[in-house]
């Protein structure tokens, strides 16, 4: 029997800001599976502030991303159920993880790379699947190498990939651990939910300003989504031997490297891309760590289905969502009317 499907596709890319007239949402119709193929219906996705450039972007073999087609669904971090299956690697009611996003069933087949199958037990729900987990580890851990007594910096805290950073800085034993956010709101929900020491919102006058007075020692590891000015006061402070890893630039502006403290304080400075892939040791640690109720997973849930994707994603890019983005793609079962 045939399943029928709704699809957001990329019909326009953006010159300036996103907006939903570069989607259309269309209703198609897939078949039963063949041989070696099996269906899955899409639970949950996430959104990524990325996504904006990949739109933009003609597909080009050298970006660390694959750029979105236009007149296709773009790709995403989707959980699944698996449907029906005639594969022998899947089977009906398995969780899968794959990038066959902004969709809500999709057909796939057996040795496609980019599923796989997640163990329902893990974590506390599928959604925690949906992390970004894999690049704030790699940033933190492998180039930071945040450890005990570091003070740690984190630009853009409340992102997805900031909260995460700063929270697995703190699992690590960091001696203190400090974000920059763009709200009064923000600030709180970074101390009080995710365990940071201090915040500020980059508002608030000069960063150097505000940072020099939550930081009076210096700083050991900063990690960095937004570069500009931020980058500027964190390498005007850093500590001897820190360690700088680069992970975006949400301002917009390249900063101005200032030499002299980068060489005579023997500063580390390391830009990095994490494509989406598994990551075992942050998934073992992650694990640990959430059923010891030292991590919380940051995230925000919109509703309203593939139907609503396009004007989600609109509201990422605004920054009026905490830590990741999760789009229901699964509607809530209708509950019958008592009579």
């Amino acid at each position: 029997m045939n399943t029928y499907a709704m699809e957001a596709r990329l019909i326009a890319r953006p010159s300036a800001d996103l907006g939903e007239e570069h989607f259309e949402v269309v209703r198609t119709e897939i078949g039963p599976p063949g041989e070696g193929e099996f269906l899955v219906r899409n639970d949950w996705m996430a959104l990524s502030v990325v996504m904006r450039e990949l739109m933009a972007a003609e597909p080009h073999p050298e970006l660390p991303m694959s750029a979105y087609e236009l007149g296709e669904p773009p790709w995403a971090p989707t959980v699944g159920t698996v449907l029906a299956s005639r594969s022998g690697g899947y089977a009906a009611g398995d969780l899968v993880l794959h990038l066959y996003g902004f969709r809500d069933h999709v057909l796939a087949a057996e040795g496609d790379e980019t599923v796989t199958k997640l163990d329902p037990g893990l974590l506390p729900g599928p959604e925690y699947h949906l992390n970004q987990g894999a690049t704030a580890w790699r940033g933190m851990v492998e180039i930071g190498r945040a450890g005990p007594g570091d003070t740690v910096f984190v630009s853009g805290a409340s992102t997805a990939v900031g909260s995460v950073a700063g929270q697995i800085a703190r699992c690590l034993g960091a001696g203190r651990v400090i974000g920059s956010t763009g709200s009064k709101e923000k600030i709180g929900y970074l101390v009080n939910e995710l365990g940071f020491d201090a915040a500020f919102d980059y508002h608030d006058g000069p960063v150097a300003e505000r940072l020099a007075e939550l930081a009076p020692d210096g700083i050991d590891v900063f990690f960095d989504n937004v570069a500009g000015e931020q980058f500027e006061a964190a390498l005007g402070l850093a500590a001897p031997h820190a360690r700088f890893a680069l992970c975006g630039s949400l301002s917009g502006r390249n900063p101005t490297l200032d030499l002299e403290p980068a060489v005579l304080r023997d500063v580390s400075i390391r830009g990095f891309t994490t494509p989406y892939e598994r990551c075992d040791a942050w998934i073992e640690h992650y694990a640990r760590w959430v059923r010891e109720g030292r991590f919380v997973f940051p995230h925000t849930v919109v509703e309203g289905g593939v139907a609503a994707a396009p004007g989600a994603l609109v509201s990422q890019l605004a920054g009026r969502f905490r830590g990741t983005a999760l789009l229901k793609l699964r509607p809530a079962p209708r509950v019958p009317r008592r009579l």
